[in-house]
């Protein structure tokens, strides 16, 4: 048997039992998804965001990369978040990143892994930007330390988009947020929280007073 039959093998008898606990479990799934949350996650595979969450299919909208980035040229996230924020009218924004990242530690070197170079690029960015505070740790300590001070970046480049801007001025949402999750002992932290309409640079605010 091929591992992925396993995968489907294994998805059928997931349906059976939401049924046997919940017979319209998958008939409210197919009218409407109204979730509260986007989750701006990494694509690791060891962080899922609903079992970490313990949320339930329909009830957090999740865009994944590597490294969890929000880059101002990337189209797809911003499509997401345009459509999670216009669209689904979630309340909160959450870029979550881990200890022990993969794209964390790749960008911390000087090997290169081709086409995904331009990507790392925006993690070496943020370590050059932040050099003596990460070099200021003990060597043990210098990945996690770029991976939070990289979550922060992520929420405050969120905080540049149009997007989230003129719903903070229309609607005054979403709330975002930073978290990092543990691998030790799967634990989620909160390491920013940033309230709608919250003041950013000037050079980045957008004005949005002659819109209808």
């Amino acid at each position: 048997m091929r591992e992925s039959d396993k995968l489907l093998m294994a998805n059928k008898a997931w349906a059976r039992e939401r049924v046997a606990v919940d017979p319209n479990f998958f008939g409210r799934l197919k009218d409407q998804q109204r979730p509260g949350f986007l989750w701006i996650g990494c694509s690791d595979s060891r962080v899922p965001a609903n079992e970490i969450t313990g949320t339930a299919p329909g009830e957090v909208f999740v865009h994944r990369n590597i490294a969890n980035l929000v880059v101002p040229t990337d189209l797809n996230l911003l499509s997401v978040v345009q459509y999670a924020v216009d669209v689904l009218e979630v309340e909160h924004v959450i870029v979550c990143g881990h200890d022990n990242c993969g794209g964390i530690k790749a960008a911390m070197t000087p090997r290169s892994y081709g086409p995904l170079n331009k990507w790392l690029r925006n993690i070496k960015d943020t370590y050059h930007a932040n050099r003596a505070e990460i070099e200021a740790a003990p060597p043990q300590e210098r990945i996690t330390r770029l991976s939070q001070i990289s979550i922060r970046e992520q929420v405050h480049n969120l905080t540049k988009t149009s997007v989230i801007q003129r719903s903070w001025y229309l609607h005054d949402r979403p709330w975002l947020h930073g978290w990092s999750y543990s691998l030790n002992d799967g634990i989620l932290h909160e390491l920013i929280s940033v309230a709608p309409r919250m003041p950013i640079d000037p050079i980045y605010q957008f004005d949005f007073s002659g819109e209808p």
